[in-house]
């Protein structure tokens, strides 16, 4: 086949490009330029995409022996991921632009080009894995590594994104060993740390970045029922489940902490309130999508797990299709849920799909505002 490898200049894309060439195919490098101020340099494990990171793809595709192209995305990556993170804050939801990137970018703009390029599949350093049933239709599965396994952030890939994706990491048993293959094959990216944080915002201060662009306005906090707590910059600052920077001028009557309830862009308000109103009893939402078979009938409630966050802990629940709305009743009850999360449905191993939170009914009834 011929694949085009998305080399981001780390170890993991490295290593994958190289298995891809291994396992016989006809590979192709390509970096994504994303950044629109193409001079930034990482900080540290600080951001990627950067001129440094570029340059690390490179070397790692000379010794490979493959051809290596860079693509400039920045005007998509800005439109479809950067933009629509301003816009989802603004809103009130938190928005995962790991996901929007995958979606939007990596999975769809790229394999776009790739595929009227002639390629066949676009290969990525993703720990997952994709299986074929025995009707031939392909699965997203969890990595072997439970620990590494990014699954997660793929669960919005599509039936027809997965035929055209390639996984060679997925099998890894750790990370180590992969770092351990990088510095055999001769990578000077083999013991580059991981990026981490939001790569637009290499500094990681989320809140300073979005008041430069939706600009500061002083609001209220107020406690559940109404009664004004504290005063804030701006509320697009916060998120569901926050507990630091509250900066509270009213302590709660038991002397315990609060958190963010609710964030109200319209009227500027922050709801805050003791950890246990965080529990959410049922999740749904109408932005959603099946990664690879749908179900036969997802109008009939069927067991499942539910995972909200990249690195959370799967949680037993049922699903169901109700009205066009997918929605999700764990078990036990969700901690800290924000609209504009994802939440991945898992049956077994297999990303069964996916949708975009946008409906949370809290397991503790909040009182009405006054």
């Amino acid at each position: 086949m011929r694949v085009l490898a998305a080399m981001s200049g780390g170890v993991d894309s490295a290593v994958a490009a190289a298995r891809a060439v291994e396992a016989g195919h006809d590979v192709v490098g390509v970096h994504l330029a994303l950044s629109r101020m193409p001079g930034t340099l990482r900080t540290g494990s600080r951001g990627c995409c950067t001129i440094e990171d570029s340059m690390d793809a490179q070397r790692a595709a000379n010794i490979i022996g493959i051809p290596y192209y860079v693509w400039d995305f920045s005007e998509r990556f800005k439109l479809d991921v950067v933009d629509d993170f301003i816009a989802e804050y603004s809103a009130g939801r938190t928005p995962n632009p790991c996901m929007r990137c995958n979606e939007r970018i990596k999975f769809a703009a790229l394999l776009e080009k790739a595929i009227d390029l002639g390629f066949d599949a676009v290969a990525t350093g993703h720990y997952a894995s994709i299986s074929t049933d025995d009707h031939g239709n392909r699965e997203l599965h969890r990595a072997a590594a439970w620990a590494k396994d990014q699954s997660y952030v793929l669960g919005v890939l599509t039936a027809d994104q997965l035929a055209h994706s390639m996984f060679p990491l997925g099998a890894t048993p750790s990370k180590a060993e992969v770092r351990a293959e990088a510095a055999a094959r001769g990578f000077s990216v083999a013991n580059k740390p991981d990026s981490h944080d939001i790569c637009f915002i290499p500094d990681g201060d989320t809140r300073g970045w979005l008041a430069e662009r939706v600009g500061a306005e002083q609001g209220r906090i107020l406690e559940r029922d109404g009664s004004v707590v504290g005063s804030h910059e701006g509320a697009h600052a916060f998120t569901v489940g926050q507990r630091k920077g509250l900066n509270l001028g009213v302590p709660s009557p038991d002397g315990r902490p609060r958190f963010v309830l609710e964030v109200k862009p319209a009227t500027n308000e922050v709801v805050v309130g003791p950890k246990e109103a965080l529990d959410i009893a049922e999740i749904s939402g109408s932005k959603f999508s099946w990664a690879g078979l749908a179900p036969d009938d997802a109008t009939v409630p069927f067991d499942c797990e539910v995972q909200i966050r990249a690195h959370a802990d799967p949680v037993p629940a049922i699903a169901v299709l109700r009205d066009g709305v997918l929605v999700a009743t764990p078990t036990t009850p969700l901690n800290g849920v924000a609209p504009g999360q994802t939440a991945v449905i898992y049956v077994g191993t297999r990303v069964l799909g996916q949708f975009t939170i946008d409906r949370t009914v809290s397991a503790v009834p909040m009182p009405a505002s006054s």
